[in-house]
């Protein structure tokens, strides 16, 4: 009953924005699609960032059930079950302000599901109809969307695995690839197609744009989906404070570390794979190993961002470029000296899904020259 109620909810969330959609764009289909597909990659970045807010807030366990809370469709049917948990465990996990993050976070997230359910349905419908803008992408999507949901589930039921938390961020992250691949192919075909609205007879000859160095934009997509595992895995350990002070970690250019510890994958959250506790060394190892990478990554997205910008039509995508790296930066050097600050931990989240969501638009816009 609480899964079918929390259905409900997410299809009443969803219901204005692509109400919106359809009265704005009654008889524009490429359009509307376009239009669903921004709105969707919209809404999937803010859930991207809440999810971080919810981890960060230690609220992945607010309701320790899923997908109700306490098999309830909200935290106010739960209350008394919430408060008896507080009671019995004050310092614990459940209280009725996480419990309202973590469910708030399950409801867009239901309302996204449903928003890629129709974007999938309106993608085939366009193609069986007009043959028009091939629906693989947005069925892969839809298939992900269900694979992302399972991972939400497994997170909560298997007490933050820190793997299985990791594997949803980055989950959380390929979606907002996929979302940013449909976008950006849409805004192409519009100007390059001259049936945009599907009753036009006017030809347009729009071509997508010629961007220099693509397989380094390749290369360095691989570097930060390396990087942005590695962050996740500082994250979900809680090992952003084994070091607190740069460049230098604990008063030493090479502090004691346990590598071994550190990155074996397969345990709880806190613990080993024997079941001993997990040592400061360890947490020390994967914060620095984060950092060494950071310095490649970085120094390979310079490089990127020097070729675009060499390219009077590619400057703006480099200073998009070099202000996310220096937002992440500054957030990543917050989140070191300032104590791991909540606003800076979010945006750090923020500006690495915008790098990849950046880096998937060139590679798109480039491989999309002429899209029929």
């Amino acid at each position: 009953m609480a899964a079918l109620k929390l259905m409900l909810l997410g299809l009443v969330l969803a219901a204005g924005p692509l109400a919106w959609v359809w009265l704005r764009h009654s008889n524009q289909l490429t359009h509307r699609l376009k239009a669903l597909t921004l709105l969707t990659l919209f809404l999937t970045f803010d859930l991207v960032l809440f999810g971080a807010f919810t981890r960060l807030t230690d609220s992945g366990l607010g309701c320790p059930d899923w997908p109700g809370c306490y098999n309830q469709a909200t935290p106010l049917a739960a209350r008394q079950n919430i408060l008896a948990a507080q009671a019995e465990l004050p310092s614990g996990p459940v209280t009725p302000v996480k419990a309202w993050i973590e469910m708030i976070h399950r409801y867009l997230a239901t309302a996204v599901g449903v928003l890629i359910l129709v974007m999938a349905i309106e993608s085939w419908r366009i193609y069986i109809k007009h043959r028009f803008f091939r629906p693989w992408w947005a069925t892969l999507t839809l298939l992900w969307v269900c694979v992302q949901g399972a991972f939400g589930a497994l997170t909560v039921t298997m007490k933050l695995f820190p793997a299985i938390v990791t594997l949803h961020l980055l989950g959380g992250l390929a979606l907002l690839g996929l979302l940013t691949r449909q976008a950006v192919s849409l805004h192409v075909q519009a100007g390059t197609d001259s049936t945009q609205d599907l009753g036009s007879t006017s030809p347009a000859s729009t071509v997508a744009p010629d961007f220099v160095a693509p397989r380094l934009a390749v290369w360095a997509l691989v570097l930060l989906v390396i990087q942005i595992t590695l962050g996740g895995w500082v994250s979900t350990n809680y090992a952003v404070l084994a070091c607190t002070e740069f460049p230098m970690c604990q008063n030493s250019w090479w502090p004691e570390m346990n590598f071994v510890q550190g990155f074996e994958v397969w345990r709880e959250l806190g613990m080993t794979g024997s079941g001993e506790h997990i040592s400061f060394a360890a947490l020390t190892a994967i914060h620095m190993v984060h950092r060494w990478v950071a310095f490649g990554v970085f120094g390979v997205l310079a490089v990127l961002a020097y070729k675009w910008w060499r390219q009077p039509e590619q400057r703006l995508w480099a200073r998009v470029l070099l202000g996310l790296m220096g937002l992440q930066f500054l957030t990543g050097l917050s989140n070191v000296v300032l104590g791991w600050p909540l606003i800076s931990a979010v945006l750090h989240t923020g500006g690495a899904a915008a790098l990849v969501m950046v880096l998937v638009a060139a590679m798109t816009l480039q491989t999309s020259k002429r899209i029929l």
